[in-house]
């Protein structure tokens, strides 16, 4: 592989066309305006000139690997790419489109994977007329700085497909782990529970924002706490993976606490609104409840 499309320039989108430039791959990021596709790339570069600053990269790497990212708004340019990597806001109907839109584009031997972090990758697989050639591929926010990809086979992906995709997440520096096509996979199906479970705990009163983060920060070693997380990940995205979790399992255990929802119907969603568990419109963020 040498070409990678990125559909999605945003926080995911960006972050895998960061880490695939930076490996030496020839990147073809999209978004529906080129205005996204431009603020993507000024957040790349502002990110890499921080690696430069801290001696990661140096300026003839960070500018060579800028100049590897190439902008579009047209489906066609993906014509080019040996993988193309989905990133767009966790919605299944959204993301069938895109493939859907892709059926005519791609090569027949190129590879297409979904950056999903909860929809099963059987059922999406089957909107692409390659489910051969198909798997989930999900990293982890911030890309650059972190280290785990889980890959995620679907019922008719290829053995070579797999492999493929390990190749792919050890040439970018990434640990890859092998998730069972289950929803939400391996580490939300650990995490975001956890993370439900500390905003039933606000709701109901047992603590504050701060006395949770800090019980789990101190109790358990967390390098943060639950709820700073999830304004980090963003509510409307943990809303999205409990519901796929209950839908999918049928199990009452994963239903969003009623704080989740009512944050979400509020549009406060965390760190990319300025307010969620934590009001984030000041120079330190300050908890709202």
């Amino acid at each position: 592989m040498q070409t990678i499309g990125v559909i999605g320039a945003g926080l995911m989108g960006n972050g895998i066309a960061h880490v695939a430039a930076q490996a030496g791959y020839d990147v073809i990021l999209s978004d529906v305006a080129m205005a996204r596709c431009e603020a993507a790339k000024a957040t790349i570069a502002k990110n890499m000139a921080r690696q430069v600053g801290k001696g990661v990269l140096s300026q003839e790497q960070a500018d060579a690997a800028l100049a590897r990212i190439r902008l579009t708004t047209s489906t066609a340019d993906f014509a080019a790419a040996d993988l193309v990597i989905e990133a767009a806001t966790e919605n299944e109907a959204i993301k069938a489109q895109i493939f859907a839109g892709l059926t005519d584009v791609l090569r027949a031997d190129a590879l297409l994977a979904s950056n999903t972090s909860s929809i099963g990758i059987t059922r999406l697989a089957s909107t692409t007329g390659r489910a051969d050639r198909f798997c989930g591929l999900h990293f982890f926010n911030p890309v650059p700085l972190m280290a785990l990809v889980e890959i995620i086979p679907g019922l008719a992906t290829a053995p070579a497909t797999t492999a493929s995709m390990q190749a792919f997440a050890a040439k970018l520096g990434k640990t890859a782990i092998l998730a069972g096509d289950a929803p939400a996979f391996i580490v939300n199906r650990v995490l975001c529970p956890m993370l439900n479970e500390a905003i039933f705990a606000l709701g109901e009163g047992v603590g504050s924002v701060v006395d949770i983060d800090t019980g789990l920060k101190l109790g358990a070693n967390h390098p943060m706490g639950p709820l700073t997380l999830a304004d980090f990940i963003g509510l409307d995205t943990l809303l999205s993976i409990m519901k796929v979790m209950q839908d999918g399992t049928g199990d009452p255990k994963y239903r969003p606490a009623p704080l989740l929802v009512r944050y979400v119907e509020a549009g406060w969603l965390g760190r990319k609104s300025g307010r969620g568990f934590y009001d984030y419109s000041g120079p330190e963020p300050v908890p709202t409840r």
